[in-house]
């Protein structure tokens, strides 16, 4: 098999679902892979899915990996079993195909061949695609970050934080709804949106009209922007399913490298995680500015 007509999403686990070495990438949480939603119809003889947890976000992606396989072609999809793998035999069975499924360390895995005429892909991907939020205008996408809500975490940043200038950055950017807070202040010269999952990027391209606005798709922690004024941040705790909190440890060393002597990191955390250290240890100066409701919003100067 050979890139040209395998395809992937999701990080390989050769474990569970062999895939081609230089199988086509197509998971937008992988920064420089192709996005699914371009691909033409039948390009590839073979597909393989992580598929996601969130059941609107993961018929959406068995739909598309569907539509980009060529008739004959062979799906391979595979989840935890309680993260939607108990639920994907009977999805793609919905999708029009015949199922074969196994069980293999807590995952379920799926193989399938693409049918001839699939049943309601456009209706899956109808599902999964970007919309607008109709009480106030922004752009979101089921699967990315509190696609469907406003985050507490995020709302209890935004109560907070004071008016800036100068140069900054939004580190897990999402869909912009930090960024649309800080731009209000006429002082801020540039702000740069860093986000690792190209969907909510692209969205906040959509929210974010603003010429001072910046937007790079890629992983925080191997930013390469310095002499920062300032940097707002609401940092993810989860990778892979699981919590890993050296995730925001890493966003908080991240920033502290990318800001100049006496900039200022704002950011919100849930309280139970153990940030107070690695604060205190990259930053001069580290408030505790409000905590309720589950969460705990931090000032750190350089």
């Amino acid at each position: 098999m050979s890139a040209s007509n395998t395809a992937i999403y999701g990080q390989a686990d050769h474990d569970l679902a062999p895939s081609a070495a230089d199988a086509v990438q197509l998971s937008p949480l992988i920064a420089g892979s192709r996005d699914v939603a371009s691909v033409p119809d039948e390009s590839f003889t073979a597909v393989t899915v992580r598929a996601p947890a969130g059941a609107v976000e993961r018929r959406f992606v068995l739909a598309q990996a569907l539509r980009v396989l060529a008739p004959g072609g062979r799906m391979t999809a595979f989840a935890p079993k309680d993260r939607g793998g108990l639920r994907l035999k009977k999805e793609l069975e919905a999708l029009g195909c015949e199922v074969g499924e196994s069980a293999r360390r807590h995952n379920r895995i799926c193989l399938a061949v693409r049918p001839a005429a699939p049943k309601g892909l456009d209706e899956a991907i109808a599902a999964g695609a970007p919309r607008q939020i109709a009480e106030n205008g922004l752009w979101t996408q089921p699967g990315v970050f509190s696609w469907d809500r406003l985050d507490a975490g995020t709302n209890a940043l935004l109560q907070v934080l004071p008016p800036f200038a100068g140069v900054g950055a939004d580190f897990g950017a999402g869909i912009g709804l930090l960024a649309l807070n800080v731009l209000a202040s006429p002082k801020v010269t540039k702000l740069t949106l860093v986000e690792l999952d190209r969907r909510a990027l692209d969205l906040a391209r959509r929210n974010v009209a603003d010429p001072r606005a910046d937007f790079v798709w890629g992983d925080v922690r191997q930013t390469e922007l310095k002499d920062l004024d300032f940097i707002v941040s609401n940092p993810p705790f989860h990778e892979g399913g699981g919590e890993d909190k050296t995730l925001g440890q890493a966003f908080i060393a991240s920033a502290a490298a990318a800001l100049r002597k006496g900039g200022v990191l704002w950011m919100v955390a849930n309280r139970h995680l153990p940030y107070e250290a690695i604060l205190g240890e990259s930053f001069a100066k580290v408030g505790l500015v409000a905590e309720g409701g589950g969460y705990k919003v931090f000032e750190a100067r350089k």
